[in-house]
């Protein structure tokens, strides 16, 4: 559609451009005007501002300025034709696309809501696509979400309003990120989110060390500082280069490449619980292995023995190749949350 808009625009500006060529021409060799004349005359005449003309006219000069007036109203008139049907259809097609994102939006749940669309945002929703989780990003600046909007699903507003976060869909959402530049701002998202959501986790980025612990004191489950880490991550490449590039190797580049999976034991078929890590016989089945193992607890077991037992609301770490995963996914049908941009 707006290449139909623009080669319309593209017609009205060469006709513009021709009836303005024509009246100059016309005044300059009809009727003896200097260039500068005739190019007075022909915008006076063109826009009928009611200037009085240069010097007294003959016959053929008011033929030729009828002919240009009578071209030129319906030249001007289809030019404003189309630009005001570009301006309120390109209006018309953003509200048919809010609505449609809003109704996509109503329809989510246990998803995630990404708050601010920066380099942290984006990096964010990069990876939950990546892993097929359904999120929702808010953000104010209406340029970013007409830019993104055909991947992401936006909110368009404000975080720190209860309304924008409500429209995100706070009550039915699983986990927050509030990734704002300003530590006030996400002050102020933790505090409204958790008074909304009660049970929600909340995961905010923090740019000073000072800001943490107010963070976590608002409601914030985990805090993160972007600085703090790149620059863990940088002198770690120093003292330990091979074993750096080696994990990030195992992070994801693309909806491909995904080679550390979490299985949530209770998403595995009945049979399984309360059995052990020898009797799911993961290497075997899908060439994957389990390198660590959450007890329901909370406490964490890294290489976990082959004796370990499988107990409700317990998580596998699973490594493996981006085949060995999707083999696993499909063994033993994990329920895996799409996301429709």
């Amino acid at each position: 559609m707006f290449k139909l808009f623009r080669s319309k625009f593209y017609i009205a500006l060469v006709l513009l451009l021709f009836i303005f060529l024509f009246g100059i021409l016309g005044y300059r060799f009809l009727s003896d005007y200097s260039w500068v004349e005739a190019a007075y005359m022909t915008v006076i005449t063109i826009t009928t501002v009611g200037f009085s003309e240069v010097r007294p006219t003959d016959n053929v000069t008011k033929i030729f300025t009828i002919i240009l007036i009578t071209s030129s109203v319906f030249i001007v008139a289809y030019a404003i034709s189309v630009v005001t049907e570009y301006v309120l259809s390109r209006s018309a097609l953003q509200n048919i696309k809010y609505r449609k994102m809003k109704k996509q939006i109503a329809k989510l749940n246990n998803h995630i809501i990404i708050c601010g669309y920066g380099r942290n945002g984006m990096q964010a929703a990069k990876k939950l696509k990546a892993y097929r989780k359904p999120f929702v990003v808010i953000e104010q600046d209406e340029e970013i979400v007409n830019r993104y909007s055909e991947d992401v699903l936006f909110v368009i507003g404000n975080a720190n309003e209860d309304e924008t976060l409500e429209e995100a869909g706070i009550q039915k959402a699983e986990c927050l990120i509030t990734a704002l530049p300003n530590d006030a701002d996400n002050l102020f998202v933790v505090l409204s989110s958790r008074q909304l959501n009660k049970g929600i986790t909340i995961i905010s980025r923090a740019s000073q060390e000072a800001s943490q612990r107010k963070l976590k004191l608002a409601g914030a489950n985990k805090t993160i500082m972007p600085d703090k880490i790149g620059g863990d991550h940088m002198a770690s490449l120093v003292v330990l280069p091979d074993l750096i590039e080696f994990m990030d190797q195992l992070s994801i580049d693309d909806e491909t490449t995904i080679n550390l999976e979490e299985v949530a034991v209770d998403n595995l078929p009945e049979g399984y619980l309360y059995k052990t890590l020898v009797d799911l016989d993961l290497r075997r089945q899908t060439g994957c292995t389990a390198i660590g193992y959450k007890h329901p607890d909370g406490k964490y077991i890294i290489n976990p023995d082959a004796s370990v037992e499988l107990l409700p609301n317990s998580k596998l770490m699973v490594l493996g190749q981006p085949e060995q995963i999707k083999k696993l996914n499909t063994l033993f049908h994990i329920v895996e949350n799409t996301f429709n941009g």
